[in-house]
């Protein structure tokens, strides 16, 4: 695999770095950084109002405190995206040796992000299904659309759960045989986690609940700059889009399938054990 690699990541490393313009060379390495960051934009435009919001409710008594998981998702993932920022800094400051140490965090992060991931998604619908069950009369009902809305959720929750640690492994893997396979994948693998933030920014055009059209279109659009760029710098489009879209492609259309289908929601039921 090394054999091959080498070839390929010279022939990105030429192209890359020893043509165009200083300008040219400029935005080669911090169009990386611009979509790490954008990520970061995203998500605090849509979990600041909402977490505001809900935090105003449960000092009201409108709904119960946050549990303690979810505290811990949002250390992880606050973390997650502040490493990656600073990967993509760090290498675009051609500080690799720092950038590879910084590494390892990484690999501690992602999979404590994943475990708590699937630990936080039973646990707020196990909430709402408990305060649907007790709830006085004119709140049972808004709850039990809450969970007709937790089961379509789901589905994007198991994809998100699926495809963040498979791209990330990728992305992992290839840290010392394929750089340009490697900054991809950890830019795209992110991209996957990022719906959860869209969905919060109120003033946003949306298809939900209705259809998960919006999610999957505001994704690919956080990713058309670097995509765009990169087409236009070397010319073909890089194996990582391909390897993105080849596997997150079925997962979309099993989502859109699926979707507020009696099928699934019988089906979201019985994974959540309720």
């Amino acid at each position: 695999m090394a054999t091959i690699a080498a070839p390929i990541e010279a022939r990105e490393h030429r192209q890359d770095f020893l043509s165009g313009t200083p300008r040219v060379h400029a935005i080669d390495r911090w169009i990386f950084v611009f979509t790490a960051a954008s990520f970061i934009v995203v998500t605090l435009t849509g979990f600041i109002p909402d977490s505001l919001e809900k935090i105003a409710a449960v000092e009201a008594g409108q709904r119960p405190p946050f549990p303690l998981v979810m505290h811990m998702h949002a250390v992880l993932m606050g973390s997650f995206l502040l490493l990656l920022l600073t990967q993509t800094w760090l290498m675009a400051t051609g500080r690799r040796d720092l950038h590879m140490r910084l590494g390892l965090l990484g690999m501690i992060l992602a999979p404590a992000l994943v475990v708590v991931g699937f630990i936080l998604a039973p646990t707020m619908y196990h909430q709402v299904w408990e305060g649907a069950q007790h709830a006085p009369s004119p709140m049972r009902e808004a709850l039990q659309n809450r969970l007709l809305w937790l089961d379509n959720i789901l589905l994007l929750q198991l994809r998100i759960g699926i495809l963040f640690p498979l791209f990330l492994t990728v992305g992992l893997r290839a840290r010392r045989t394929n750089p340009g396979m490697h900054k991809r994948m950890m830019i795209l693998a992110t991209v996957m986690a990022m719906p959860a933030s869209v969905d919060r920014i109120t003033w946003l055009p949306t298809t939900m609940p209705a259809s998960p059209v919006t999610p999957d279109l505001y994704t690919v659009l956080m990713i058309a700059p670097m995509f765009l760029w990169d087409v236009y710098r070397n010319r073909y489009v890089h194996k990582a889009y391909w390897i993105w879209l080849g596997v997150g492609l079925p997962f979309a259309i099993a989502v859109h399938t699926l979707w507020d289908t009696d099928w699934w929601h019988a089906t979201a039921r019985q994974i959540m054990g309720v």
